[in-house]
């Protein structure tokens, strides 16, 4: 198992940040992605622009504070929660990702790999928010 976190402060209000992060519909801002396909009430499934697919199972969402889900592909599985707090008009977001990998020769690099995927989603979120 590892756990990775991190957490940013954007100068935008909450509503914008949370609408950003949680829209599945909008996900051209991200640049490992080429789309995100909605499969059920609380399901997605993302697909990086290599063709890999990664299902999420959402389990909680409290708008504008708290959006969690499970994670699931062939090399992993995982839970990730994103705390957002409205700070002075400011938003600040906590996201920490659990990742368990399920081949045993890829258990050294889940760590580094979910650090280096967060750095990128935030550097993403913090390209299209600069927009808005």
């Amino acid at each position: 198992m590892a756990i990775s976190n991190i957490k940013v402060v954007f100068e935008n209000d909450i509503q914008t940040v949370w609408n950003t992060v949680t829209s599945l519909e909008n996900c051209q801002w991200r640049s490992d992605l080429s789309k995100v396909e909605v499969t059920g009430e609380k399901q997605f499934a993302e697909y990086t622009k290599e063709g890999y697919v990664t299902t999420f199972t959402t389990t909680v969402f409290e708008p504008l504070k708290r959006w969690e889900f499970d994670m699931e592909n062939s090399n992993m599985r995982g839970h990730w929660t994103g705390i957002f707090t409205q700070k002075d008009g400011r938003t600040e977001v906590d996201f920490t990702e659990d990742v368990t990998a399920k081949k045993v020769f890829m258990k050294p690099f889940v760590k580094a790999y979910l650090k280096k995927q967060q750095e990128l989603y935030v550097s993403d979120l913090k390209r299209v928010l600069l927009e808005k």
